[in-house]
């Protein structure tokens, strides 16, 4: 797959549109992805004696994705809504194979 084109080099609401599209597909990959690893996470847990929501790696999590998020001129705010969720939806998941605490 070619690369997206930036933003900036769109001719046309259409082509900004396919790549808004290209790029929401390639989101749901990532996040798909990422799932995966929280899967494997629930496996991994139980044999070093932890629970599913780890306080402190939670906001560890959400403080890199804010310091990501103005790095890139994102909104951190936004950035951590959006990580909050994901995070509980995560941990809920986790949750599931080990039992909530």
């Amino acid at each position: 797959m070619p690369p997206l084109i930036p933003p900036q080099d769109c001719a046309s609401m259409q082509e900004l549109r396919t790549q808004i599209d290209r790029l929401d597909r390639q989101l749901i990959d990532m996040l798909a992805t990422r799932a995966g690893y929280i899967d494997r996470a629930a496996e991994l847990k139980p044999g070093e004696g932890l629970p599913a929501r780890i306080s402190a790696r939670v906001e560890e999590v959400v403080q890199n994705v804010r310091a990501k998020a103005a790095a890139t001129g994102m909104d951190p705010d936004l950035a951590e809504r959006l990580w909050r969720i994901l995070i509980d939806w995560s941990i809920a998941r986790e949750e599931r194979v080990l039992g909530a605490e």
